[in-house]
């Protein structure tokens, strides 16, 4: 269980990496909210993995497609933040 929590972290901090680094722009974001935009990029790719090709866990949990998967939740969920924040601003 352990294993799985440590490794959840690392692939959310590397896919939150990946996304904010494809994704042009200034993000004020420390480490942990980076593990949090890959974390939540995860569910959102994962969700729509199953959504579109079905579910496979026959072929293992970690995949290369997944981690693909997960960068792209990231992307949207780092769009969808910013969307969000640039409302914030735009208000104040």
């Amino acid at each position: 269980m352990l294993w799985f929590i440590i490794s959840f972290i690392v692939l959310g901090l590397l896919a939150g990496a990946v996304a904010r680094f494809l994704v042009p722009g200034r993000d004020p974001m420390g480490i942990p909210a980076t593990i949090g935009l890959g974390i939540v990029g995860s569910f959102i790719g994962g969700f729509l993995g199953y959504i579109l090709f079905g579910h496979d866990l026959s072929e293992g949990a970690f995949q290369p497609s997944g981690f693909i998967g997960s960068v792209l939740g990231a992307i949207a969920a780092l769009l969808i933040y910013r969307a969000v924040a640039g409302r914030r601003l735009v208000r104040h």
